[in-house]
């Protein structure tokens, strides 16, 4: 079964709304190679509507410039993209498709096809969507250093608590934290009185 996996760019107070306005200068070589490395591992790119078009407005360009981004351009470019959108689409980017009928029916479907990983850039709606659903294997978060204090937020109220277990950290140079969270059974029942007995201990 392919590995579902998703990247965010996210702000101590947990904005992921419109990263290009403050995430900039914490990008680094560290950053850089984190965000590759999740491309490296995967042949499909899974995106909201408005990512897609962010990115098709952007990338052809920057491929065909032939700057120092332009292998990174080349990469999403012949990247298979899975478009999550109501309205009828039409590309012009090649490699681009619209995802038909339930979006958690057709994701899981996904991941039973043959191939290497799926992976997620920003379209937070879908990652919501597929940690609800139970089908995101691996959530990277770059926690950067800083309080946005406006903008959506990852996570939004609503029922159930989602329990998570921390695959691995790494903090960068520039301050950023390197987060990876996977699925995790509940996380059980606990109180106060249960609590005290570590704080008892915190004290000898």
């Amino acid at each position: 079964m392919r590995k579902i996996t998703a990247g965010l760019f996210i702000s101590l107070d947990g904005v992921v709304e419109a990263p290009d306005q403050w995430h900039f200068p914490y990008f680094d070589d560290e950053m850089g190679a984190a965000v590759g490395a999740l491309l490296e591992t995967s042949d499909t790119l899974l995106l909201g509507r408005k990512t897609y078009d962010s990115f098709a407005g952007a990338w052809p360009e920057r491929e065909t410039a032939g700057g120092d981004d332009a292998a990174f351009g080349k990469a999403i470019g012949d990247a298979r993209k899975i478009v999550v959108s109501r309205g009828e689409l039409t590309f012009t980017w090649r490699n681009s498709e619209q995802l038909r009928g339930d979006v958690v029916s057709a994701v899981a479907a996904l991941k039973d096809e043959p191939g290497a990983d799926i992976s997620i850039s920003g379209s937070v709606s879908i990652v919501r969507l597929l940690l609800d659903a139970g089908l995101l294997d691996e959530l990277h978060l770059f926690v950067h250093p800083i309080a946005v204090r406006t903008g959506m937020r990852l996570f939004t109220e609503g029922e159930g608590a989602i329990p998570l277990r921390l695959i691995s950290s790494k903090a960068f140079g520039s301050g950023v934290l390197h987060l990876v969270y996977g699925p995790a059974a509940a996380a059980g029942d606990a109180s106060y009185d249960d609590a005290k007995v570590h704080l008892s201990q915190a004290r000898r």
